[in-house]
């Protein structure tokens, strides 16, 4: 295959994942910015190595792993000045889900995400957001089920704890639903 090929190729990939990677991103990051410099430089990386991800089983996967990585490697080269707060900033009138659509619980949602540890968030995304299985979870992130089964527990334990029974629950329930998220 010829590199026009393969960048055709890498060119059809991105435009069919560019917006679910970016709303993935936004939910690891908290912020629309973060979430785009995130989503470009892993795809900067997907690029590097282009021929690897194309053949493998799952690209998919591979595309998540390489995000997940990114994400937590910009957490160790330098730590953000940013900290969560307990307000919300005024709406920038751009949303991840749907900019005309803008809902209250989802931005109590994402600010109690953006207060969870970046593992913790890893898992819970990928595992209720991206709706993947706890096998899949553990391959995206180089670990264990039994430490997606624990990160999830206590993640969506904090979540519950700060969102408390009104936040996110209709009338019927008073527990914690990831597919509010959707």
């Amino acid at each position: 295959m010829s590199s026009y090929d393969d960048e055709a190729e890498f060119s059809g990939f991105v435009q069919g994942r560019w917006n679910g990677l970016v709303r993935t991103a936004y939910l690891l990051t908290g912020n629309r910015h973060d979430a785009e410099d995130l989503a470009q430089s892993t795809l900067t990386k997907v690029y590097a190595s282009w021929r690897r991800v194309r053949t493998s089983d799952n690209p998919d996967a591979y595309l998540r792993r390489i995000l997940v990585t990114t994400n937590i490697d910009r957490f160790r080269k330098r730590r953000p000045a940013e900290y969560p707060t307990d307000e919300l900033p005024e709406p920038s009138g751009w949303h991840p889900l749907d900019a005309n659509a803008q809902t209250d619980q989802r931005q109590v949602l994402f600010a109690a995400l953006a207060t969870l540890p970046a593992r913790q968030r890893a898992v819970v995304v990928l595992r209720y957001w991206e709706d993947l299985s706890e096998a899949q979870v553990a391959a995206a992130l180089g670990c264990s089920t039994g430490t997606v089964k624990s990160q999830s527990a206590k993640g969506l334990a904090k979540l519950r704890d700060r969102l408390g029974p009104t936040d996110l629950s209709t009338p019927a329930t008073t527990d914690f639903r990831p597919e509010v998220l959707a």
